[in-house]
C-alpha cells in the first residue's frame, strides 16, 4: 500500500452580510480610505451584526456550506476542529457545538487556538491524525467574528479585522496528493505585541478592566509587521529550498491575509508572479483563523488537480509557518 498523506477533498466559506467600508470608517475615527487602502491593501470587511450570533454560527455556515457542494454525510466526520480566537464561551468548545449542529453526531471535537495561524496548524494536526490511519474524514474549520473583540475607536485595530470562516475537509490520499511538508514555528517573544490584556486567568473580567477596555485586541503594529514580514518570507522561502521546489513549480501562494505588504514581500521572497498569489484581503480584511480557508473557498474553481499550493501565515503568540501541499481534485 502507498503512503498515506492528507488530502483536501472540499472546501466551503461564509462572510456575514453587512459591509464595513473604509469610507463608513472615516465616520468613526481618525481616518481615510486612501491612507488605509495604501497600507493594508483593505476597502472593506464583513461584519456580524447580530448580537445573538457568535463565532459558531460563522463555522456552522461554513461547514454546512461545503457539506452542500459535496454532498457529504455529516455522520460520516470522525474530528471538527475550530480555529479561533473568539470562541463563543470562555470554556465550552466552540468545536463541540458546531459538530452537534452540523449533525457531526459520531464526530468528537475541540478548538485549536494559534491567533492567525490557527487554520494552518489545524491542518498539522489533521494530517497527524489521518496519517496514523485511525480517521478518515476530518473537517478543518477557521472561524473568527472579530468585530466582538475590536474597539472601534481605536484606529490601528478596527481598520483591520473582519468577521468571516472557511472549512475544509481532509481525507487520506493514496495517489501522493496532499500535505507534502510543513515548517511550523512559534517564538513567544511576541507575547505583548499582539494581545488581549484582560479576561485570561492573568487578568480575570473586572469592572476596571471592562472601563479600561482591556477586553480588546490591541497591537504594536511596527513590531508586528516587521516579525511577519521576516517570518513569513522566511519559512516560505525555507520550504521551498527544502522541497527543491522553483517559482515555476509554484503554481498558487495561499498567504494569510493580513496586509497585502506583508503578502507581497513573501510572493516577492519566492520569486512569485502576481496572479498566483491569491489576494482578498480587499473585500474581508483580516479574518484570522479564517483568511486561508477563505482563499480555498474562494478561488477553488482555478485549482487543478496535482497543483502545487504554499501556505504561509504569522500570528500573534508569536506563530508562523508554512505547509507544501499538492491539490487532490479538479473542481
Amino acid at each position: 500500500m502507498n503512503e498515506i498523506t492528507a488530502a483536501i477533498t472540499a472546501v466551503g466559506g461564509y462572510v456575514p452580510e453587512d459591509i464595513l467600508t473604509n469610507k463608513m470608517l472615516e465616520e468613526m475615527v481618525d481616518t481615510n480610505d486612501e491612507w488605509i487602502f495604501s497600507r493594508t491593501g483593505i476597502r472593506e470587511r464583513r461584519i456580524l451584526k447580530d448580537p445573538s450570533k457568535g463565532t459558531s454560527y460563522l463555522a456552522i455556515m461554513a461547514a454546512q456550506d461545503l457539506i452542500d457542494k459535496s454532498g457529504l454525510d455529516p455522520k460520516e466526520i470522525d474530528l471538527v476542529i475550530v480555529a479561533t480566537v473568539s470562541p463563543d464561551l470562555p470554556v465550552a468548545a466552540t468545536a463541540v457545538y458546531v459538530a452537534t449542529q452540523i449533525g457531526a453526531t459520531n464526530a468528537f471535537a475541540y478548538d485549536l487556538q494559534a491567533a492567525c495561524s490557527g487554520f494552518l496548524y489545524g491542518m498539522s494536526t489533521a494530517s497527524a491524525y489521518i496519517q496514523s490511519g485511525k480517521y478518515k474524514k476530518i473537517l478543518v474549520i477557521g472561524a473568527d467574528k472579530m468585530s466582538s473583540i475590536i474597539d472601534y475607536t481605536d484606529r490601528t485595530t478596527c481598520i483591520i479585522f473582519g468577521d468571516g470562516a472557511g472549512a475544509a475537509l481532509f481525507e487520506p490520499n493514496y495517489e501522493g496528493f496532499g500535505i507534502q511538508d510543513e515548517l511550523l514555528r512559534s517564538d513567544g517573544i511576541g507575547r505583548e505585541a499582539l494581545k488581549i490584556e484582560a479576561g485570561g486567568s492573568l487578568m480575570p473580567p473586572s469592572e476596571i478592566t471592562v472601563a479600561k477596555k482591556l477586553h480588546y485586541v490591541t497591537q504594536d503594529g511596527k513590531t508586528v509587521f516587521k516579525f511577519a514580514v521576516s517570518n513569513m518570507a522566511d519559512i516560505s522561502e525555507q520550504i521551498m529550498k527544502r522541497n527543491h521546489l522553483s517559482s515555476s513549480d509554484v503554481d498558487w501562494l495561499v498567504a494569510h491575509q493580513a496586509n497585502k505588504r506583508i503578502v507581497g514581500a513573501t510572493a516577492s521572497r519566492m520569486n512569485l508572479e502576481d496572479e498566483k498569489v491569491l489576494m482578498n484581503i480587499q473585500r474581508y480584511g483580516n479574518t484570522t483563523s479564517a483568511t486561508l480557508p477563505l482563499l480555498l473557498s474562494d478561488f477553488e474553481k482555478q485549482f487543478k488537480k496535482g497543483d502545487n499550493l504554499i501556505f504561509a501565515t504569522f500570528g500573534g503568540g508569536f506563530t508562523w509557518g508554512s505547509i507544501y501541499l499538492k491539490w487532490a481534485y479538479n473542481s
